[in-house]
């Protein structure tokens, strides 16, 4: 009689060991996952906010739909999922492993002729000579066969690709150090930004999501960003960064370019270019010649007034990379000493001796403009990536195994006829049925050309 805590961890076990507890939790984490692909994760408030409204923002907060990779809900599912995964491989292994280990050496008539790939042929050979010629020619054709010897006669067995078996659980077990390589980046790794200006230096990122900023260790220093353009547009064609990384008053990394896809890692953190904007005004250079006087060179900050001689100022208000297809141009205008705006007008940089045909008190050719820079990096910490590297390198191996590889498993009988022997041949596979059929009517016939020779 079963007591009932017995009965109470056998159905636990059986629980675990469950097919449909898989299906579920695959479903559950297909259907899951759609949330995270629909909701942008590691937004901040304010985004949400917008997007959602208050009500809904408050419900999926409560719901972790924001960070749900890291949600209490889905980690359990997780969870759930690798103790089903192994309570089935254990479930499973030890028959498996007889299998490979202690095969069947001897299989009855009956049941031999019960296969699907058997046959039966005549040989003028005794017993023993029959058997010598077709282990000679299995060791060529398949694989070396064991020879047992009962009073009903002598049994040869052969198997080939018997480690395909363990195919399965070589997947099984990469899916766990997979998930176990995720959870390790989820605990201790972060995705983060960060703006620095050109010229500055950050030791902090900032998690996106909101929170308090967290220590680099080290720190970055952005020596540089540039940008091209598309023809004739204002379509970014390429932008980069040149990046210093400094540890302990030393520079240890000098003079990185990253671009989109060429990141810059450091001690397992990765920045990635991310965006860019301006960082306050820019600054223009200009060559200034007034009417009659010699040329001389003035910077201005872009909307601000710079003063000229006898009392004029002029301003930079606008700036266009390609203006009408003629190149960078910039919008000004000249205060006259009573301090009337005057009328705005263009000055291209790449036709300098333009603004002298406007007539004004002063001519203007563009020297050079300069918009301050900041690059937007997006910073990535995943101590668990090689952790998840290993178990995809172990899923192809053991899904190759799996699929690909079949144990091939071939039995013998001979019994004496006469001064001859019969030969009762049977052969099977756990894979692709339909490709070893093929292949054992192509190996019975080889074994009968041989043992006819």
């Amino acid at each position: 009689m079963t007591t009932p805590k017995y009965n109470l961890l056998h159905s636990v076990w059986n629980f675990f060991c469950s097919l449909k507890l898989t299906i579920f939790t695959l479903i559950m984490l297909a259907l899951t996952s759609i949330i995270g692909t629909v909701i942008q994760q590691n937004r901040t408030p304010e985004e949400y906010l917008r997007q959602y409204g208050e009500g809904l923002y408050t419900l999926f907060e409560r719901l972790q739909f924001f960070d749900m990779y890291r949600a209490w809900w889905f980690l359990a599912l997780l969870v759930l999922f690798c103790l089903n995964l192994i309570a089935c491989s254990i479930k499973r292994l030890p028959g498996v492993w007889k299998t490979v280990r202690e095969p069947s050496l001897i299989m009855a008539l009956g049941t031999l002729r019960t296969l699907a790939n058997h046959t039966q042929f005549d040989s003028r050979h005794n017993a023993e000579e029959t058997a010598q010629a077709l282990s000679e020619s299995l060791s060529s054709r398949f694989a070396r066969p064991v020879l047992t010897r009962t009073e009903g006669g002598l049994h040869l067995f052969a198997q080939k690709a018997a480690w395909a078996r363990f195919g399965v659980y070589v997947t099984h077990l990469s899916i766990l150090i997979i998930f176990i390589g995720a959870i390790i980046g989820n605990i201790w790794g972060y995705k983060a930004f960060v703006n620095i200006v050109e010229g500055d230096q950050v030791n902090q990122v900032w998690p996106r999501g909101g929170g308090d900023p967290i220590d680099l260790g080290f720190t970055v220093r952005c020596d540089s960003f540039s940008v091209t353009y598309y023809d004739n547009s204002m379509r970014p064609k390429e932008y980069a960064s040149v990046l210093d990384v400094i540890e302990d008053d030393q520079e240890v990394i000098s003079d990185r370019k990253i671009i989109v896809n060429t990141p810059l890692n450091y001690k397992g953190i990765t920045f990635y270019q991310s965006s860019y904007g301006p960082a306050g005004p820019a600054t223009i250079r200009m060559r200034v010649t007034p009417k009659g006087g010699t040329p001389f060179v003035a910077t201005n900050r872009e909307g601000d007034h710079t003063p000229l001689p006898n009392g004029y100022s002029f301003a930079v208000t606008g700036y266009a990379q390609s203006y009408q297809g003629m190149g960078p141009a910039v919008q000004m205008h000249v205060n006259t000493p009573d301090g009337r705006h005057g009328n705005p007008f263009i000055v291209l940089q790449n036709y300098p001796d333009f603004d002298s045909r406007r007539g004004g008190e002063f001519a203007f050719a563009l020297l050079d403009y300069k918009q301050p820079q900041y690059t937007g990096l997006q910073v990535n910490k995943d101590p668990g990536v090689w952790v998840v590297w290993i178990g995809c390198l172990l899923m192809i191996f053991g899904t190759m195994a799996a699929f690909m590889i079949s144990h091939r498993r071939l039995w013998i009988t001979i019994e004496p006829k006469g001064e001859g022997s019969v030969v009762h041949l049977g052969a099977s596979a756990h894979r692709n049925q339909a490709a070893f059929a093929l292949y054992f009517d192509e190996l019975k016939k080889n074994l009968s050309k041989d043992l006819a020779g």
